[in-house]
């Protein structure tokens, strides 16, 4: 089984996990857990991943247009270096300190391989769900996409210093509260464009008819080889922590105009199907 198989399993029990945070009694709660092999590359500093950690349960709120309240974290890791601590700790400082939140702690544990626990809180009185999408409005993203694909390729290429600055996302907290009155459906695209359109269909019983060009981060242009690999890193690498949204025709332009980031069109909601340029866009993205 799969990790969407088992979240769908849980949705029949947990009817409240199913969107980038639970809301109970106006309060949006989020935690997510990230592990050296599998999300720190070699070369990624213990700053970038606190900011990456505490960042990514961050993007969840945004997700739900909630305001960030406070942020905890499990550090877990073979040997304790106070240096090291102290490096993920200002990370995770600064990148609350960025959406308005705070960092208040967490725990230490030994663990055998470096592994962080994040936890998020936030006020969400109006919550924007995954569920509210409807055929004709509007498919719209935050930013652009492939930075984090990006930032891997240059991991690879020893260009550590790059990668790491292209790692430290923005999570879209203001970007979440300011389309919280316009949006119909939102969540991050941290599984990637492809999967976050897959499970918006699903949520809403809809489709999306994409189309190219995709908003792609300029340092995609420096490291695909090939259409396949830019198209690859777009649209679904993800890990990028981006909002895609729907909204009415008539909310776009004001959503733009609230917005102090570029919110950009790629496409249209549709009666089923997921679709990019007329072709069966893949259910593919990121996977845990």
């Amino acid at each position: 089984m799969d990790e969407r198989a088992a979240l769908r399993h849980l949705a029949d029990t947990l009817p409240a996990a199913g969107d980038d945070a639970a809301v109970v009694d106006g309060l949006a709660l989020t935690t997510d857990m990230l592990h050296d092999r599998t999300d720190f590359p070699a070369g990624t500093t213990r700053y970038t991943a606190g900011w990456r950690a505490v960042g990514a349960s961050l993007s969840d709120l945004a997700a739900m247009g909630a305001e960030a309240v406070a942020a905890v974290a499990v550090y877990g890791a073979p040997t304790f270096e106070w240096e090291e601590i102290a490096a993920f700790v200002a990370g995770a400082r600064e990148v609350c300190e960025l959406t308005g939140g705070a960092y208040v702690g967490g725990d230490l544990d030994g663990h055998d391989e470096f592994t962080v626990a994040t936890t998020a809180l936030g006020r969400a009185p109006d919550p924007v769900r995954r569920s509210g999408a409807s055929p004709g409005e509007a498919v719209c993203v935050t930013g652009t996409l492939g930075r984090s694909g990006a930032a891997l390729r240059l991991f690879e290429r020893g260009d550590v210093e790059r990668a790491n600055g292209l790692f430290r996302f923005e999570p879209r907290v203001a970007a979440g509260r300011a389309l919280a009155p316009h949006a119909t459906a939102m969540m991050d695209s941290s599984d990637g464009l492809a999967r976050s359109l897959h499970q918006l269909a699903e949520a809403s019983d809809c489709g999306f008819a994409v189309e190219t060009p995709l908003p792609v981060d300029d340092a995609v242009d420096e490291v695909a080889r090939t259409g396949e690999e830019y198209l690859e890193l777009g649209a679904f690498f993800g890990e990028d922590f981006e909002l895609v949204c729907t909204l009415p025709e008539a909310e776009v332009e004001a959503a733009r105009e609230a917005l102090s980031v570029p919110l950009t069109r790629v496409g249209t909601a549709t009666d089923s199907g997921v679709t990019l340029d007329g072709e069966p866009l893949p259910d593919r993205g990121y996977t845990h």
